[in-house]
């Protein structure tokens, strides 16, 4: 049995180190992450593990795990911003509001699939254009659905959250640790 994590998030690779978790392989999936036309958020995040999960090359016992992180303002997906431009107009939408994270989770060993998803509640204080900017210099919101990592700088933009941190940051863990359970995987030196 290989465990193969299908992302190339290090975040990812991170959290799953704070369990014990290390990945045997790495295989980012190159997928078209474009919504669907009035696909909603969480059955888009859904889908979006999935799909990544069936594009990992794989053998009949091995473990890959896939997941996706969606920022969700109403119904609006904030996806990895293209530019500073975007990653500013999805802050300054988030400014004083409420949003939700969500991460959902697939697990794939031969033709199974355990999948789990995962929503949290964020409320971003109201920016002022000098904390907006003095953010945007860092770069941190390159590469980070909704233009922002709370595990980073922005987290003195986050004063309430409701729900998974780990979720909100990209890979809910307990909920992780049961998919792998039930795909096999020896957590906390089960079966060694």
């Amino acid at each position: 049995m290989t465990f193969i994590l299908g992302s190339g998030s290090p975040r990812r690779k991170e959290l799953l180190a704070q369990i014990g978790v290390f990945a045997d392989d790495i295989r980012a999936p190159d997928i078209d992450e474009t919504p669907h036309k009035a696909e909603l958020p969480r059955p888009y995040c859904a889908r979006m593990a999935r799909e990544k999960a069936a594009a990992v090359p794989c053998d009949a016992d091995d473990i890959v795990l896939c997941a996706d992180t969606t920022v969700a303002l109403g119904r609006r997906i904030l996806g990895k911003p293209d530019d500073r431009a975007q990653a500013e107009q999805f802050l300054r939408a988030m400014s004083g509001r409420r949003h939700k994270v969500i991460t959902a989770v697939a697990v794939k060993r031969g033709d199974k699939l355990w999948e789990r998803d995962v929503q949290s509640t964020v409320r971003m204080k109201s920016l002022s254009d000098q904390e907006l900017q003095a953010y945007l210099d860092t770069g941190d919101w390159q590469g980070k659905a909704g233009g922002y990592g709370i595990q980073g700088p922005a987290a003195v933009l986050i004063p309430w959250i409701s729900g998974s941190f780990t979720g909100i940051v990209g890979l809910p863990l307990a909920e992780t640790a049961n998919l792998l359970r039930a795909a096999g995987y020896p957590l906390y030196g089960e079966g060694a």
